[in-house]
């Protein structure tokens, strides 16, 4: 496979792995991943939510659930690098309407929409919205694992028709394995090059599939592809950078600086007790396709019953 220009990588270490710890990350952390993060090439740094402060206490939080500007203006200045940043905005958990600037006085780049496929209609209001401002935009469907064909179709051809950018196939719950994720990649791809939009892939790693899928789905025709630092974020987390620029031909991405970052940060995020990854209980979830929530209490508990555990979700299923 040689280079293909239309690629971007998004790194979601904060935003996804903020759901880890909090998203309590040192201003060191996020500056010197930033830093990084320019170094090695990717193209867009997403930092964090832009939650509703109505429905989540601040003082509950690290600020990348926030993302205020003076915060991401403390860590970028005005990001004269050619790295975009982005943020994500939930439907039904943000104020959109007065917690962002337009676009030309504010250093974030593009918006990132999530929502549940029955949550279209909303996020479409926010993507135009958003456009309005002067944003990037894209729509991230949540659990897409969990819709049928009709769904889907309708959907895709409900956001087809707005002013997104990116639309993006995400596997919420880590249960795709790479022939479904590259049908669905290939349902996506068909709608959207109609109508001049881009698709996007984001992985969970629950059945240590995330990086296999990612390159799957890139093989379609996917354009923008999500990773993380050492795969960092909720529960099993996510297709791991240092995979996905070590795999990737164009000689833009540079994997050394990654490695450094990993050695004097990622490391002892681990060592203090930030957990995430693979293991045996968002496997079962995985296979199952459910909400990785169960998994996540049993790994809080640090329980070890797994064929219990297992027992109880086929017992509920």
């Amino acid at each position: 496979m040689g280079v293909r220009n239309d690629i971007k990588v998004l790194d979601a270490t904060i935003r996804d792995g903020g759901l880890c710890n909090n998203f309590e990350f040192t201003d060191e952390f996020v500056t010197e991943l930033y830093k990084v993060n320019i170094k090695s090439g990717v193209d867009y740094m997403e930092f964090g939510y832009k939650a509703s402060k109505n429905l989540f206490r601040e003082s509950d939080y690290g600020k990348w659930k926030f993302c205020n500007e003076e915060d991401l203006r403390a860590i970028v200045g005005d990001n004269i690098s050619d790295m975009k940043i982005a943020v994500m905005a939930d439907v039904g958990r943000c104020d959109f309407k007065t917690d962002f600037l337009p676009k030309n006085e504010s250093v974030i780049d593009m918006v990132r929409v999530a929502c549940y496929i029955h949550q279209i209609p909303a996020a479409i209001e926010m993507i135009e919205h958003f456009h309005t401002l002067g944003y990037e935009t894209t729509c991230n469907i949540m659990a897409i694992s969990q819709a049928n064909s009709d769904q889907v179709e309708q959907a895709l051809e409900m956001l087809c028709q707005c002013n997104v950018d990116v639309i993006y196939l995400v596997d919420s719950y880590g249960s795709l394995y790479p022939e479904n994720a590259s049908a669905l990649a290939q349902t996506y791809i068909a709608a959207a090059e109609k109508m001049g939009k881009k698709v996007g892939f984001h992985a969970h790693n629950n059945q240590n599939l995330a990086f296999a899928n990612t390159i799957e789905t890139l093989s379609y025709g996917v354009s923008y592809l999500d990773a993380t630092i050492q795969g960092m974020g909720r529960g099993a987390g996510n297709c791991a950078m240092e995979l996905l620029l070590g795999f990737l031909k164009n000689p833009k991405y540079n994997l050394y600086n990654l490695l450094y970052f990993i050695e004097k940060y990622m490391l002892p995020l681990k060592e203090d007790g930030v957990v995430w990854g693979y293991d045996l209980q968002y496997m079962f979830t995985g296979q199952l396709n459910r909400h990785p929530r169960e998994a996540i209490d049993f790994t809080t508990q640090n329980r070890r019953d797994y064929a219990e555990f297992y027992k109880s979700l086929l017992d509920n299923d």
